[in-house]
């Protein structure tokens, strides 16, 4: 481990080390069909400023379309078996895996959106409960029910858990398999105008490589504008609270999402919200600074109004990560270019990055392997629907 790669060429370089580049590296070294050499250039060891340590650590199956869902349920099985999955040399990593769901709140204009998703999750074989004022009284009691028509909650699958723990895991069984991780940063992409041939590093260093990933993160817009090409991802700060309540909620609390777009879960004996990301035109991918206002002015409120115990309440700790958001339709950009063939993509997950990383890496790994997926198709997420204009909406985003 080091600053310095150990060979000249490699026949597959992924350029970020975060939770989804290092899956893609454990499935590659994990695929017995796979025999080549993968390095992986991470910019930071530390991941201090990455989405994966800055996240809410969270896992949900109440998407709006199919594929998320599949994603997600995939995502939730192996997060349960990752102690034996990830396995190295005996030391089995414990996520401790919290499956408290989600709840999902509407008021009567959201609740026909609401029901429609959840029979698409049914579908798909979610286990959701679909529940009325009456329901989620006798459930939650600590609930204010007012204005609100029905929820939606997940029974299994759905939760919080150790993301570094996952991140960190994936690359302690990924470098035990031979991948090469080296800490570095790219800063030139070469094209033949056909491949990507190589990439240059700021250590001056020029890597030959078979294919390329761009799992960069926030900085995967500038990875992809080396190499010519765009992709509408752009940063969004999303601002974290700690607090604790003066009252304990009693009996299970899962991660509620108001109508409002606020949300909580329980982080021990303190409780962790926020609310959606917003659009800055000014957003630095290396602004860290907590908006605390928005605390005040925009969350507070409203769980104060959902959850009467909360109108005492503590922030006791806060941080603030970024999304890399896909604004074309808030859904990841995961494969091929269609004509820089050997550049792949896994950008733009809008805040799911962590939860998709284990069938994104899984799908990924599939398609630098055999050309194609083999276990679930991921090509809707394509780079061809950026091209198009063709939006692959998903409408439950938080």
């Amino acid at each position: 481990m080091g600053t310095t790669a150990t060979s000249q060429s490699y026949d597959v370089v992924i350029v970020g080390g975060g939770v989804v580049g290092s899956s893609t590296a454990y499935f590659l070294a994990s695929n017995p069909d796979f025999n080549g050499k993968v390095l992986v250039i991470e910019r930071d060891w530390t991941y201090a400023k990455s989405a994966t340590a800055l996240s809410s650590s969270s896992i949900r199956h109440q998407f709006s379309n199919k594929l998320n869902i599949e994603i997600s349920m995939f995502g939730s099985e192996f997060v349960r078996n990752a102690g034996t999955l990830l396995e190295v040399d005996g030391d089995k990593p414990d996520l401790a895996f919290h499956e408290n769901g989600y709840l999902y709140l509407a008021n009567e204009e959201q609740y026909p959106v609401l029901k429609r998703n959840h029979d698409t999750q049914t579908s798909c074989g979610a286990e959701i409960e679909l529940l009325n004022p009456e329901g989620l009284g006798k459930k939650f009691p600590w609930l204010n029910l007012d204005s609100i028509a029905g929820g939606s909650y997940g029974l299994r699958g759905e939760g919080w858990f150790d993301s570094y723990g996952l991140m960190s895991a994936f690359r302690k069984k990924a470098r035990s398999l031979g991948v090469e991780y080296i800490e570095n940063e790219v800063v030139d992409v070469v094209t033949d105008g056909k491949q990507v041939t190589a990439v240059r590093l700021a250590s001056g260093e020029t890597i030959q490589c078979g294919q390329m990933l761009n799992s960069a993160g926030t900085r995967g817009p500038k990875i992809a504008r080396l190499a010519g090409l765009n992709i509408p991802v752009e940063p969004r700060k999303r601002n974290l609270f700690v607090f604790e309540c003066e009252t304990p909620l009693e009996g299970v609390v899962p991660l509620m999402i108001d109508p409002s777009g606020v949300f909580f879960r329980q982080e021990g004996k303190y409780y962790l919200g926020g609310t959606y990301p917003k659009h800055d035109p000014e957003a630095d991918v290396d602004d860290f600074n907590v908006l605390h206002d928005e605390f005040d002015e925009e969350v507070w409120p409203f769980l104060a109004e959902r959850v009467p115990a909360f109108e005492a309440i503590r922030v006791v700790n806060s941080w603030a990560g970024h999304y890399d958001y896909c604004v074309l339709d808030h859904n990841a950009i995961v494969g091929p270019h269609p004509e820089l063939s050997n550049f792949h993509f896994a950008n733009g997950f809008s805040g799911h990055g962590l939860q998709q990383s284990p069938a994104v890496g899984r799908g990924l790994s599939e398609m630098i392997t055999y050309g194609q997926y083999k276990t679930l198709d991921l090509s809707l997420l394509g780079y061809e629907r950026v091209i198009q204009n063709k939006p692959f909406l998903e409408e439950s985003v938080i």
